[in-house]
């Protein structure tokens, strides 16, 4: 099994997505997970661009590493300058890494039409930037930018920059897909040409713009690359960068390469969640391994093949990446499909016992009432083990009311919501404000049960969606309320239907509520057994 180095670049490249922003909290968050991971290389930034990026570099020192090198990044010198007078570059050696990254024009049209200088002073910016930085006791990775567009209009030129870099003393050349716009076949064939003819380690970073990059950086790895760049769940710049949670699993458990240590691999989607939750966006459910329909099945035929064989519609098996398998309930699952949930759920139910019945039951009328559980598997539970009687409440909701207010003269709406719920022997009454009737009550029952569960302020809305039921009868048409909610490990749904919109946002709320108050409660009893 040969190793790679997995060299993330979520705080760099992942940072320059439209949708990112991130704090110098987040940041060392972040390097804290990538780190538990096993992640090799953690690019950290560019020290020179901003002071946000200068006061995370002083507080790395906080965050003890056990897996990872953080790599400071920046760019070659500035044209005809003494690279020991480039600002850019003294800011990079202050970071005080053990690794730098230093990104330099391989193209010949970006050297004399975007850093306006003659092939030939790039190229002394090259060995000038590298040179300085491995006399300063640095290892030195050179990205040379857009290598396969320089490589395919100018091979001989490409292959200099890489040579140059190669005299200064880097220690691995990075070919960068910077445009994201080279296929596999072309990646391929140039990598392999690189590798036989550079003697020098060789890296692969590609961008995802015409929806290759996953693609091209395994075929990379195929023709000699030992270094893997992307960022953590793929964002980036314009479409984003390849994807390392779908790379990790594909090269180790599909192409036995070693990308992090093997106990670490259930991490995977824990991570990916984790990442998505401080970067303050939702996780795609689509992506490979780690979203939420990875290994999702509707389809009443392909339902009945996993539960005999997993591996008729499974490609792996979905706790090797820390993820779970979702039998979606729908309309086309079956009712065989209805009762391998239940199973799921509460193993000892046989087909044909009155509990399997009364469930069945149960559904029906939910459905009848416009409830669908497809894509609110968390509520589909709750209802399983309250019509079993295995549910204990952990409070009740005694009463809500909503106030909506507009300031005349300006744009300003404000909604208050007042809940009042009991726990035990006890009430409690809480009122707050929110931006919109939903956001108030979300807020309102949290703050009235946080006293009560300390784990609920870890819990936050990620979506938020309504559908009309009865479009026909306009306004006094039925809603069907869909909540996201998350704790920044794990993600569900709730459902939640009333013809009062304000009421089926409030069931489901409590919905979500109630699930992840159980959820805990058992991984206590776990603990305890």
């Amino acid at each position: 099994m040969r190793t790679l180095e997995i060299f993330d670049s979520t705080l760099r490249d992942g940072a320059q997505s439209q949708s990112i922003s991130f704090s110098v909290m987040d940041k060392l968050h972040i390097v804290k997970a990538l780190d538990d991971l096993g992640i090799s290389y953690i690019e950290a930034g560019n020290p020179g661009s901003n002071p946000k990026d200068l006061e995370f570099f002083r507080r790395l020192c906080e965050v003890p590493l056990q897996h990872a090198k953080i790599v400071a990044f920046g760019s070659t010198r500035r044209r005809d300058i003494a690279v020991e007078q480039d600002a850019n570059v003294q800011a990079l050696l202050g970071a005080n890494t053990s690794h730098v990254a230093i990104f330099g024009k391989s193209w010949d049209f970006h050297v004399t039409e975007i850093l306006r200088t003659t092939p030939e002073e790039n190229l002394r910016m090259i060995y000038d930037t590298i040179r300085f930085f491995r006399d300063n006791g640095k290892v030195v990775f050179f990205d040379a930018e857009h290598f396969f567009d320089g490589y395919k209009h100018n091979a001989a030129y490409a292959m200099e920059t890489l040579l140059t870099a190669k005299e200064a003393g880097a220690a691995c050349a990075v070919l960068c897909d910077t445009n994201g716009g080279s296929f596999p076949d072309e990646i391929r064939e140039i990598t392999r040409r690189v590798v036989r003819e550079i003697g020098l380690p060789v890296g692969i970073h590609c961008h995802d713009d015409i929806g290759c990059a996953v693609a091209n950086s395994i075929l990379a790895v195929e023709a000699g690359c030992v270094q893997v760049q992307g960022t953590f769940i793929g964002y980036g710049e314009r479409c984003g960068n390849a994807n390392l949670s779908a790379l990790i699993p594909s090269l180790q458990l599909k192409k036995d390469f070693m990308c992090i240590p093997a106990e670490n691999m259930p991490l995977l989607t824990k991570t990916a969640r984790y990442i998505a939750e401080v970067s303050n966006i939702i996780l795609n459910n689509d992506l490979p391994y780690v979203g939420g329909s990875a290994f999702a099945h509707k389809g009443g035929m392909h339902i009945d093949a996993v539960h005999k064989n997993p591996a008729s519609f499974e490609h792996i098996p979905p706790a090797l990446v820390g993820n779970e398998r979702q039998i979606l309930l729908s309309e086309v699952a079956g009712r065989t499909a209805l009762l391998n949930k239940i199973r799921e759920l509460h193993c000892n139910i046989e087909k044909d016992s009155p509990e399997a019945q009364q469930l069945i039951h149960a559904l029906k009328e939910k459905e009848y009432q416009g409830y669908q559980f497809e894509a609110a598997a968390a509520s589909f539970e709750m209802l399983t083990i309250k019509e079993l009687g295995r549910y204990t409440p952990y409070f009740e909701s005694l009463y809500f009311k909503i106030i909506g207010e507009k300031f005349i003269g300006n744009d300003t709406h404000l909604s208050s919501a007042i809940v009042k719920v009991r726990v035990g022997d006890k009430e409690k009454i809480s009122a707050t404000e929110g931006d919109g009737p939903v956001h108030a009550l979300d807020k309102a029952l949290r703050e009235a049960l946080e006293g009560f569960y300390p784990a609920l302020t870890k819990v936050r809305l990620t979506d938020y969606r309504v559908r009309v039921m009865e479009p026909g009868q306009a306004t006094a048409a039925k809603v069907r309320v869909l909540i996201e909610s998350t704790d920044g490990y794990m993600v569900w749904t709730t459902v939640g239907v009333s013809p009062d919109i304000i009421e089926a946002s409030y069931k489901a709320l409590v919905d979500s509520i109630e699930y992840k108050l159980f959820k805990d409660s058992q991984k206590i009893k776990e603990k305890q057994v």
